[in-house]
């Protein structure tokens, strides 16, 4: 089991904001950030990976999922990226692999343009974010709940839920999470911005992609891989937008086999 703390991270720009991490394992560390499937679409991998491998995995929740608060003046993924690099320096965190999925391989990814000294690794788990031609991301805000989960697996039916049958509460926060998405990523869910400052990146990278992911297709997960100069694009067969949920073994092993040597691994 985790250990939630409570975290008040300042920046010059919005503020205190407070953030609840939850701590799995103790060793290297590794930020895993979830996307907007909330904190639950990864704690499960979290407490896998630093099971399986000694090491420490942070998993924050962001402000405004999970029935948290969001500050006001929190309002977009590159505020959240700037969030998390305060938190890695509160922490004084060093050698740092940062893992996204969706929207928080976007985060990821701004993370990484921030070009902190702090991490040494990023991971891209069928992360959102750029624009590619002939590729958009699927519009979320125009899909059913029974939609999203068509795209999002490739075998659905294990994680299928009829929101009419949650409780209360569990609306309340699926209701949250879902404005929150809107605040951060915009209903296009991407930066037209973000592919050409990829080109920046000198950072070890490794962008795995669910093949039957319906949200954002394997074309666009490759031209991802290719506007960053050191990434590796990296297949994952049988699995769709949240590979941490449907095959957590791939993505142990994808990750772990990369790590295991050193980071060059990461490289092409």
């Amino acid at each position: 089991m985790g250990i939630t703390t409570q975290y008040t991270v300042s920046r010059d720009e919005v503020g205190p904001v407070d953030v609840s991490v939850a701590s799995y394992g103790a060793g290297q560390p590794f930020l895993l950030l979830h996307g907007g499937a909330g904190p639950q679409s990864v704690t499960g991998f979290a407490e896998k990976f630093s099971a399986a491998h000694d090491v420490r995995v942070l998993v924050p929740t962001h402000p405004g999922f999970g029935g948290t608060v969001r500050p006001e003046t929190l309002t977009s993924v590159p505020g959240l990226a700037s969030l998390y690099g305060a938190l890695l320096d509160q922490l004084g965190l060093t050698d740092v692999t940062v893992i996204g999925n969706s929207i928080g391989g976007w985060i990821t990814a701004e993370i990484a343009l921030l070009k902190s000294p702090r991490v040494s690794a990023i991971v891209l788990v069928d992360a959102v974010g750029i624009e590619v031609p002939g590729h958009p991301v699927a519009d979320f805000f125009a899909l059913t709940m029974d939609q999203v989960f068509e795209l999002s697996f490739h075998d659905p039916e294990p994680f299928r839920v009829d929101p009419t049958t949650l409780p209360p509460a569990a609306r309340a926060i699926a209701a949250g999470n879902r404005t929150a998405i809107a605040v951060y990523a915009g209903s296009a869910m991407a930066d037209p911005t973000l592919v050409g400052r990829l080109g920046s990146l000198e950072i070890p990278t490794l962008v795995l992609w669910g093949e039957s992911d319906g949200i954002a297709d394997a074309d666009y997960g490759r031209a991802y891989a290719a506007a960053i100069p050191m990434a590796r694009f990296q297949l994952l067969p049988g699995t769709g937008h949240s590979p941490q949920l449907e095959t957590p073994d791939q993505v142990d092993h994808a990750i772990w086999d990369g790590a295991d040597t050193d980071s060059s691994a990461f490289a092409r």
